[in-house]
């Protein structure tokens, strides 16, 4: 359970961060993401809609056995499903261009 407080997603990214530390983890949430956009992509260009219902379950589904189950922690998305949502992104697009992470 998170006890802090934070007031915007630049105080919140480095505290998302350490929930990330386990390489397992960090490549589940890629995956799902990744996942997602191929998804969102294929629906759009073929019409099939109903897909698009699998999106929250393919995104979260990933991460959630990435923490549960390599991290150890319980996802930060519960508390703050938006911030979260958004550091899923911006961690994944550190990835892809090779940024580092302490």
């Amino acid at each position: 359970m998170i006890t802090k407080k934070f007031q915007s997603f630049k105080e919140f990214y480095p505290f998302y961060l350490t929930q990330h530390r386990n390489a397992v983890c960090r490549a589940l949430h890629y995956i799902g993401s990744v996942l997602v956009l191929f998804i969102l992509a294929y629906a759009s260009f073929t019409g099939q809609y109903l897909l698009l219902w699998t999106l929250p379950v393919i995104g979260y589904g990933f991460a959630w056995v990435g923490h549960f189950f390599y991290e150890k922690n319980t996802p930060a998305t519960f508390q703050y499903p938006w911030y979260s949502f958004i550091g899923d992104w911006v961690m994944l697009f550190d990835f892809l261009t090779g940024k580092k992470h302490n």
